[in-house]
Parts: C-alpha cells; sequence; structure tokens
C-alpha cells in the first residue's frame, strides 16, 4: 500500500511538473512584446496578471529611467577581484561611500566569514511590508567579475540612486550579499534574521545580468530541467521564481517595449526579451536553479526571484580572468537594467499580496 502511495505521489508530481513546462512557458520573441506568454489554468491567477498590466500602464509615466553612464561607472570601478578580505573589505568601502553620498545609512551585518552590507527606507504603509532587491559582491578567485556580479551591484546601486527620495506604499531594502561565491553564505546568513522577514513580500536577486550573445548556440539550456528555448540566442533576460508567489514574477511582464534608457548608445533600442520560469515545489527537483542567493528565501517561504543572463549557459567568460567590462554588452545591460528598475517601481507602489491565490 504505501508503495503505491508513493507510486501515485511520483505520478501526480510527475504531470504537475510537465504543465509547469509545457511549451507556453518557453521564451517566444515577438516584435511587439518583450516577455514570453505564460498560460496557467487559474482565472484568480490570470485576473491578476491583467491588474497587474494596467497598473504598470497607469506608472509609467513615472518610472525612474536608468543611466548607462552611471551603471558603467560603478561597474568598472568594481571590476577587480573581490575575493580576499581585504578585497572584500575595498568592495564594502565603495558600496558604503556611495549609499552614504545618496542619503542612505547603511549598516555592516557581520557573520562567521563574511560581511552583508544592508539598507533601508521606510515606506508610507506600514502594512504593505517590504521588497528586498539584493546582488552578492564577491567574485571567485583570479576572476575581476564584470558580469558576476559587478552588473548586479551597479544595478542595485542604480536602484539605492533612483529610490533614494520618493516616497512609495512599501518599504524599500537593500542588501549587498558577501561570500555567496562560497556557497551563499551571506544569503544564509542574513534569512535568519526572522523579525525581518515578516515583512518582507517579495525578493529581487540579481545574480550576472550584462552579458549578451546573438550568434546561433551560443545559448545553452540546463540539463536537468526540462525546457527547450525556441532560440539559441542569448539575447534574453532569465526571470526564475517559484510557483507559489506567481504575482512577483508579473511584475516582469512590461507592457512598455519601446521604454528608451538614458544615455543609450542606440537611441531607438529597445529593452530584452524577458524569459520566466515558474519552478514547483522550491527547486527540490531542479537543482540547478538552486545556485545564487534567491534560494535561501524560498526554503523559508519568501517569494524571490533570480534575474540573470544564465551565466555559464550563455558565457564563455564565467569565473574567467576574462570577465572584465570590456566583455559586457552595453545595450543589453543597460536594458536589463531597466527592466528591474521598472519591476520594482511596480512592486513598491502595490500594496496588496503578492502569493498565488
Amino acid at each position: 500500500m504505501k508503495k503505491s502511495i508513493g507510486l501515485l505521489l511520483l505520478i501526480i508530481i510527475g504531470i504537475g511538473i510537465t504543465v509547469l513546462f509545457d511549451n507556453d512557458f518557453f521564451y517566444q520573441p515577438e516584435e511587439s512584446a518583450v516577455t514570453n506568454s505564460i498560460q496557467i489554468e487559474n482565472s484568480a491567477v490570470q485576473s491578476e496578471s491583467k491588474t497587474a498590466k494596467v497598473e504598470t500602464k497607469k506608472l509609467a509615466a513615472n518610472t525612474p529611467q536608468v543611466s548607462s553612464k552611471r551603471l558603467f561607472a560603478d561597474l568598472e570601478k568594481l571590476s577587480f577581484q573581490r575575493f580576499t578580505a581585504n578585497e572584500r573589505r575595498r568592495t564594502r568601502n565603495y558600496i558604503i561611500n556611495e549609499l552614504k553620498k545618496l542619503g542612505w545609512k547603511p549598516s555592516l551585518e557581520k557573520f562567521q566569514t563574511g560581511v552583508n552590507v544592508f539598507a533601508e527606507k521606510p515606506g508610507s504603509n506600514r502594512e504593505a511590508g517590504a521588497i528586498l532587491i539584493g546582488a552578492h559582491y564577491d567574485t571567485v578567485l583570479n576572476s575581476p567579475g564584470a558580469d558576476d556580479n559587478a552588473s548586479g551591484v551597479a544595478v542595485l546601486l542604480e536602484i539605492a540612486r533612483l529610490f533614494n527620495s520618493d516616497s512609495t506604499p512599501r518599504t524599500l531594502q537593500l542588501a549587498f550579499f558577501d561570500k555567496e561565491e562560497a556557497g551563499l553564505l551571506g544569503s544564509r546568513a542574513f534569512v535568519t534574521n526572522t523579525a525581518r522577514l515578516k515583512k518582507l513580500r517579495g525578493v529581487i536577486v540579481m545574480d550576472m545580468v550584462g552579458y549578451a550573445c546573438y550568434t546561433a548556440g551560443c545559448q545553452k539550456t540546463p540539463s536537468g530541467l526540462p525546457i527547450t528555448l525556441t532560440s539559441d540566442k542569448g539575447d534574453f533576460l532569465a526571470v526564475v521564481g517559484d510557483t507559489e508567489h506567481l504575482p512577483l514574477i508579473h511584475a516582469f511582464q512590461n507592457p512598455l517595449p519601446d521604454l528608451k534608457v538614458q544615455d543609450q548608445v542606440k537611441d531607438n533600442s529597445q529593452l530584452p526579451p524577458v524569459f520566466t520560469l515558474p519552478v514547483p515545489l522550491k527547486g527540490v527537483l531542479t537543482p540547478d536553479v538552486l545556485r545564487s542567493d534567491h534560494a535561501p528565501f524560498w526554503l523559508q517561504g519568501i517569494g524571490a526571484l533570480l534575474v540573470t543572463d544564465t551565466a555559464n549557459l550563455r558565457s564563455s567568460y564565467y569565473h574567467q580572468p576574462s570577465d572584465i567590462p570590456a566583455n559586457i554588452e552595453r545595450d543589453f545591460f543597460s536594458g536589463a537594467a531597466q527592466l528591474i528598475v521598472n519591476a520594482t517601481n511596480f512592486l513598491l507602489q502595490g500594496t496588496g499580496s503578492l502569493e498565488t491565490r
């Protein structure tokens, strides 16, 4: 009997995963859209998605615009090996000084082998909770880490500049995680603060958001996931989330493909496409999606997104000495940053639940 029940559960889980990874979830580029179409047989979720799009349009006129010049200035200053204690201290000093210039009050949160940097801007509605935006600042040995992850840190500093003064219903939290490359140690330490977790409504973690490739065959798919991309070019931004918080993923369904980025090289360039991947069961059956700082939040039941250019699935510079600013794709990086700012703005303006109904 126990064997029969176990077999039945495996069949049910298998069917569920097959549905979740159906072709409707695959990236399908279209001229008029920047996200793939996600179809879920749930009227409440579809209603939430439609509402999210309407609200995003209302917010469009007030959406802050990123500056490519500022992004690349930060990226270039941070593109050095950030592995040793002294190198990571130098990185923290840069982050802290930039935050203080903008009026933030950053704090150092030490754990056994490293130090996270945290800052917070209270929202106007205490009941609306907080949105956390995070990125790790350390590197592996012998890599300057321009994409991994100076790109994420640069976008986080840009968010600090764009949202430093305007009032929003939700609280904005910024986290610069240490020791991600050593096993997500910074984010694991961060989630031990249970009192702070109670305020969190959603998390966006950026890990490598600056590299794109446009030649056939340059984009690979992870071996452990039953998905097939309709294009083998790495020109999209990937957003990985948990199925328990689908409205959080919907924040990246941007209806504004013609939105420009300040100081961008190509004035008429559009934002990059977005490939969204909802993951069931907190990723326990797909461990390849648990490789960054969003994973500890999933294990605590907190909705979290990983935003990435797919790392080694696209870039040959991953964890190499060649991960330098010259190999960052400028238009893609600026567009990815704007997509993240758009989603951040949308989430900060909301007050409702981000859990899947």
